[in-house]
């Protein structure tokens, strides 16, 4: 589809205008989700919002509770999961529930899981070490989400803990994270998700209900979505998103906890905001993995010489992982914007397509900038500040209210940030090449006067690795 456009310098010329059928077949392309219609969708804000509906949620069960999440915190609020699933159980409801065995080391104990599975509760750990397969630790089922009944699915990036409530005695808030519940014929989707997962652990999921059709099922509102179950080397959010970034004409505003962009996606961004799109990334100022924080923090220059608007957290740790593009997709749920999280683990997220919804999103990130500082670049002779040229794209249509409010909010905020807060770029590249350039030097050095005790390390680990390699191999020509 094409538009005509005048030009002083040329004859009329033929424009592209964006398809969103097009764009939708792209999504479902890169995601392999559908968008599934007659949904409600009720946006979650923090442990405040999120703990109290899922504890009702659990309360309210009669049949099945299917509960997965990364971390279960052995402390006051893993305690007060723990006893109110433990409560269904000795009712008869059928609770199951999957962590992860990296998320739980050192933060839960055996005798937690020991209590949940002597009440009737089935746990599976996901991935545990196995020396047959030593590499295999680096996938990790990262999801966030619970189904109760079929009937009723939240699906986040909040783990159970002390920490997203935060510590009142120490006068500490509680982490700031995002979720969302789900009514309608795609929580079916989250409890298929969930029901893979399961199956990779023992035996399958046996089903408590007759299976519903979801294309059939009551619809419990007007809202489309997409239940994008992502699984070790699909990447699809990272696919998802660049698709989205190459659509969007206004606005994209995204929120991570652990944001270590790779060239490609970083050049997505890069070439959005160069054609005149509203490129902001709120990240935490303080974080508990703090080489992340520096990570983060080097890819700050390109992006803000690109015209990208950076903020980070003020509170104790900025952990959700969102976006709203042109506030009408949404994207809620549990993937990172890294390496790890798109190509190693298993994820969950809902891309959510309603403008009202989109509304809450842009409002959400708003508010949370409040709380931000932003970061720009500092006016020295090496890094003056540059403003990129940006390309004018040809716009559809005439105005509309949710472009005059997209306006209308770009403007205060801008002021905003511009009177208040704004702080200037650090060296935390500097401070990468130290860690790096240590860990090298301290290498070399073991190397030169230890040569026997450097090498038992890369011993040690290439026999973990021809090992089961040579077991694998074995196995595999027997079988056939």
């Amino acid at each position: 589809m094409t538009t005509k456009v005048a030009n002083p310098h040329t004859s009329n010329i033929d424009l592209p205008v964006i398809d969103r059928d097009n764009v939708n077949e792209s999504i479902e392309r890169v995601t392999g989700a559908e968008l599934i219609t007659g949904n409600d969708v009720e946006l979650l804000i923090d442990a405040a919002e999120n703990y109290p509906a899922w504890l009702a949620a659990i309360e309210s069960a009669e049949n099945r509770i299917l509960f997965e999440s990364y971390i279960i915190h052995d402390d006051e609020q893993g305690r007060i999961f723990a006893d109110a699933l433990i409560k269904k159980a000795k009712q008869g409801v059928d609770v199951k529930l999957i962590y992860d065995w990296l998320g739980g080391f050192g933060k839960t104990s055996r005798r937690f899981w020991r209590k949940l599975r002597e009440n009737g509760i089935e746990v599976r750990c996901y991935n545990p070490p196995s020396l047959m397969d030593p590499l295999a630790i680096f996938s990790r089922d990262h999801r966030k989400t619970m189904v109760v009944d079929g009937q009723t699915a939240f699906v986040s990036g909040l783990c159970v803990g002390q920490d997203w409530v935060g510590h009142p005695d120490q006068d500490v808030p509680g982490w700031r994270d995002t979720g969302v519940q789900l009514t309608g014929p795609a929580v079916s989707l989250v409890e298929e998700a969930f029901a893979n997962v399961w199956e990779t652990l023992g035996p399958k999921l046996e089903p408590r209900q007759p299976a519903r059709d979801r294309r059939s099922a009551d619809t419990a509102g007007k809202i489309a979505l997409r239940v994008v179950a992502s699984v070790p080397g699909a990447a699809n959010v990272y696919r998802a998103d660049q698709v989205l970034a190459v659509a969007s004409r206004e606005s994209m505003w995204i929120s991570d906890a652990y944001f270590i962009g790779i060239p490609s996606y970083l050049q997505n961004l890069k070439d959005a905001a160069a054609d005149g799109v509203d490129v902001r990334i709120l990240v935490p100022q303080s974080t508990d993995i703090g080489l992340i924080r520096d990570t983060t923090r080097s890819t700050y220059r390109p992006l803000l010489e690109a015209g990208i608007r950076v903020f980070e957290w003020n509170g104790p740790m900025m952990h959700a992982k969102t976006a709203v593009f042109d506030g009408r997709v949404s994207r809620v749920g549990s993937t990172n914007l890294n390496i790890a999280s798109w190509f190693g683990n298993y994820e969950m997220d809902v891309l959510v397509e309603d403008e009202g919804f989109g509304r809450q999103m842009q409002e959400m990130f708003l508010r949370d900038m409040e709380n931000s500082t932003e970061i720009v670049l500092s006016l020295t002779a090496g890094s003056a500040s540059k403003t990129p040229k940006r390309k004018k794209r040809a716009r559809k249509g005439g105005g509309s209210m949710r472009k005059a409010t997209a306006n209308a909010l770009n403007a205060a905020t801008s002021i905003g940030t511009a009177l208040t807060r704004q702080a200037p770029l650090g060296a935390a590249e500097a401070r990468l090449l130290f860690i790096g350039g240590g860990l090298l030097l301290g290498f070399a050095l073991l190397l030169i006067f230890f040569p026997r005790g450097a090498s038992i390390p890369i011993v040690v680990l290439l026999l973990l690795l021809a090992i089961p390699t040579l077991i694998k191999a074995v196995q595999s020509y027997r079988k056939y």
